[in-house]
């Protein structure tokens, strides 16, 4: 898949950009299976904060590529990393993590204000996130929406706490930095340039880890709202362990310097390079 000149031309100046039906029915099928997989028993990195509950349960969780061959199969089969280089006017996409976000009906919990560089330890323009809807979800309801515009604002704004547990491991290093806080945002939204989208089963949202964005909870009594994100690293980022980021992943895990190009194969693995023919 390649995109338009005016798709990426979107991309560069609002930090965002919708895809309808980037992936088909066969994945989002494959991909919902693997959501409820993971509610029934979540990953180390799971941040659950009503387990088991069928209602009122926001849900994530991470790095499912390392033993789930479905996810590990979107990542390198699917046409993520290519648009995501192509977005950035990067000559190649590395993988940094998967994302599975789950909101059960009537959760009340809102997805607050935020960016994702801050959270990852990375530095660089060329990192983004491709955002796949498996459910319906509108604007009101659940779906994300962003500050459009705001990645080009070059300001690094302080990683918000997410969720309420503290046993959890974000709570041992989201709210370290010194950064500036997010600006509140929601009590005055008609003085941000907000932008959202309602979303269908298989569109895609990608934008830059510099744009500001949030999702309220999940208004809707019968509808979960399932959604896969892909973290993608372009040509200029670099290796940026930090206080703060996410731990995850840390310098005892990669062969690589900070200051340094993230070319860690095992890691971070190359998925896409620009032909040179």
């Amino acid at each position: 898949m390649d995109l338009t000149a005016q798709q990426i031309k979107t991309y560069q100046q609002d930090g965002v950009l919708k895809l309808d039906q980037l992936i088909d029915d066969h994945w989002v099928e494959r991909l919902l299976a693997v959501a409820q997989q993971q509610l029934d028993k979540p990953g180390k990195w799971a941040n659950d904060g009503a387990p088991g509950q069928t209602r009122d349960r926001m849900f994530t969780d991470r790095y499912l590529w390392r033993e789930n061959a479905v996810i590990r199969e979107f990542i390198f089969d699917s046409a993520c990393a290519q648009i995501a280089a192509q977005a950035m006017h990067s000559q190649s996409a590395r993988f940094y993590f998967d994302h599975l976000l789950v909101k059960e009906p009537e959760t009340e919990s809102a997805t607050p204000w935020h960016q994702d560089i801050p959270y990852w330890p990375f530095l660089g323009k060329q990192v983004c996130s491709i955002w796949v809807a498996l459910t319906p979800a509108t604007v009101a309801g659940s779906a994300m929406e962003f500050v459009r515009g705001s990645h080009l604002n070059d300001t690094y704004y302080k990683a918000e706490v997410f969720g309420k547990r503290e046993d959890h491991p974000n709570a041992n290093w989201t709210g370290k930095s010194q950064a500036e806080p997010v600006p509140d945002i929601e009590a005055n939204r008609s003085a941000f340039d907000i932008v959202g989208w309602d979303v269908k089963p298989g569109d895609a949202i990608l934008f830059s880890s510099w744009l500001l964005h949030g999702a309220p909870g999940n208004a809707s009594s019968n509808q979960r709202r399932v959604a896969l994100s892909t973290r993608w690293l372009g040509d200029d980022a670099i290796w940026h362990p930090h206080e703060g980021a996410d731990p995850t992943v840390g310098k005892d895990d990669v062969c690589v310097e900070p200051g340094l190009y993230p070319a860690d194969d095992d890691v971070f693995p190359l998925v896409w390079q620009k032909s040179s023919a």
